[in-house]
């Protein structure tokens, strides 16, 4: 029973996914729906496959903008996490301003970015930035935050000092929290970069969208959509493999008995 189920569980993603695009099919097929205000599953594969080569192109841009706006959003999301989650006086002082700073649309820096640095990468990158750091932060905090009072009485009657219990303790308890972050803040590193790439850039996914639109290409339009989900559920899973690796000790096993 545990191994059927264990089977239904792995299959299950693929079946709904499959479903969903039949149902998708048979609607746009059985209404006649024009390809420019629905296209089919079908007429995406065809454009798809016929556009392979420039949505290739753009999907390694958009892929790297944001790689590289992500890698930032972990490095600065960790220091100010570690900063905000040590010190109740930093949390105090930094916490109305992250949660106000996170509350502003991302769309709207992209202006401000592209009068800094110009179209093209750079403010891709940022904004993909902008939008994915803040998760990292709050979960890197929270793991520190909420080290219990009993366990941090019996470290200090043992000796360790503050930093031993936050590096040695506090780092290895957040870690749950850390990869949690890590995989909702990488979806929104896509956010950043597409939304970049359609007000700012002549490459990547966003950009390619925006030129298909403009010239009713609408399979096309949804080529780039499903590209963008796909690699943005691979990068999921990829975090999701490096935090059952990393941090399956945090986790109960769904098939143990009990």
């Amino acid at each position: 029973m545990a191994v059927k189920q264990s089977t239904l569980i792995k299959v299950a993603p693929w079946a709904l996914t499959i479903t969903l695009f039949l149902v998708w099919e048979i609607i746009c097929t059985g209404l006649k729906i024009p390809d420019y205000l629905m296209p089919a599953p079908s007429a995406i594969w065809v454009a798809g496959v016929e556009y392979a080569s420039p949505i290739m192109m753009h999907a390694t841009q958009t892929l790297f903008t944001t790689l590289a706006g992500f890698a930032l959003a972990v490095v600065v999301g960790m220091v100010l996490g570690l900063a905000v989650g040590a010190s109740p006086l930093v949390y105090k002082a930094t916490y109305p301003l992250l949660v106000g700073f996170n509350s502003i649309p991302k769309v709207a820096f992209v202006p401000v970015l592209v009068v800094w640095f110009g179209i093209g990468t750079v403010p891709a990158i940022l904004t993909a930035f902008l939008i994915s750091f803040f998760p990292v932060v709050v979960n890197v905090a929270t793991g520190l935050a909420t080290l219990e009072p009993e366990l941090e009485d019996v470290l200090r009657s043992l000796g360790a000092k503050r930093w031993d219990i936050m590096i040695k303790v506090g780092l290895p308890r957040s870690l749950p929290y850390f990869f949690a972050s890590l995989k909702v803040a990488i979806t929104l590193a896509f956010v950043g970069s597409v939304i970049s790439e359609t007000v700012a850039s002549n490459l990547g996914i966003g950009y390619l969208m925006m030129s298909a639109s403009s010239s009713m290409n609408m399979p096309l339009v949804f080529a780039g959509l499903i590209v963008i989900g796909v690699m943005g559920v691979v990068m999921y899973e990829l975090f999701a493999v490096l935090e059952n690796h990393l941090t399956g000790w945090a986790h109960r096993n769904p098939n143990a008995p009990g």
